[in-house]
C-alpha cells in the first residue's frame, strides 16, 4: 500500500453499519496508516486524553481556527462542534502516509470540495434489520433514541452514490478484505459505477 505521495481515505456510514470496527480491524493490520485526530469542543470523558482521542478546545479557538482554515471539515452535533484538522491530514499525505477520515456524509462533502483527490468510502449494512438487530443489541439506548437513530441511519444511506465505494458489512473478514483492495488501489468490484454492487445496494435500500 506504499505510494509516491500519501492517499485520503474518506469513511463515512450510518449507526450501527460496524465502520468503527471495520477500520480498527484495517489499521491492526496496517499501522502504517494514520488516523487523523479530530477537533471536538465537548469535555474530554474520563478515558481520553487530548492529542490522542481528540483534539480538545473550547469554542472560542475552535472558531477562531476555523476562521483561520484550519477546518478541513466540520459540523455541529447536538451541542458541540467537531472538526477534521486540515494541517494534520496535510502534514501526513506530505510525509507519504495513507490517511484516514472517519466522518459523516456532510463531512465527506466539505473534504470532496476541498480535496477531490480523495477517495471516499460508505460502509452499508447487509440489510436495514440487520442495521436494526445491532442498535438494539448495544442495549446503551433507549427505545426512543434507537427509533431516532435508525430514521437517521435511512436518511444516511440515502447518499451512499455520492462515494467512490461502498463495501458491504456483512462477513467482516471479507469487508476487511474489500476494504484492503480499495486501499491498495484497486476496489473495481466495490466501485459505485460497478452495476452488481449497484443492484445489491439497491436491494439493500428499497
Amino acid at each position: 500500500m506504499q505510494q509516491d505521495t500519501g492517499k485520503l481515505f474518506v469513511f463515512a456510514a450510518p449507526s450501527g453499519a460496524g465502520k468503527t470496527t471495520l477500520v480498527h480491524a484495517v489499521v491492526t493490520k496496517h499501522p502504517e496508516l494514520r488516523f487523523s485526530i479530530s477537533y471536538t469542543t465537548r469535555k474530554p470523558r474520563k478515558n481520553e486524553a487530548d492529542g490522542v482521542d481528540y483534539l480538545f478546545v473550547d469554542e472560542d479557538e475552535f472558531m477562531r481556527l476555523r476562521d483561520q482554515g484550519e477546518m478541513l471539515e466540520y459540523a455541529r452535533v447536538f451541542d458541540n462542534y467537531y472538526a477534521s484538522s486540515r494541517s494534520q491530514v496535510e502534514n501526513h499525505l506530505a510525509d507519504n502516509r495513507n490517511v484516514i477520515l472517519e466522518i459523516d456524509w456532510q463531512g465527506a462533502q466539505q473534504v470532496r470540495e476541498s480535496m477531490p483527490e480523495c477517495v471516499t468510502i460508505f460502509i452499508l449494512p447487509p440489510s436495514v434489520e440487520e442495521l436494526e438487530r445491532r442498535l438494539r443489541d448495544r442495549r446503551t439506548d433507549a427505545p426512543e433514541v434507537i427509533e431516532r437513530r435508525l430514521r437517521d441511519a435511512l436518511s444516511d444511506m440515502s447518499h451512499w452514490d455520492e462515494f467512490d465505494h461502498v463495501i458491504i458489512n456483512d462477513d467482516l473478514n471479507q469487508a476487511i478484505a474489500d476494504l484492503e483492495d480499495v486501499l491498495a488501489g484497486k476496489g473495481e468490484a466495490t466501485a459505485t459505477s460497478n452495476q452488481a454492487l449497484r443492484r445489491a445496494v439497491e436491494g439493500i435500500i428499497d
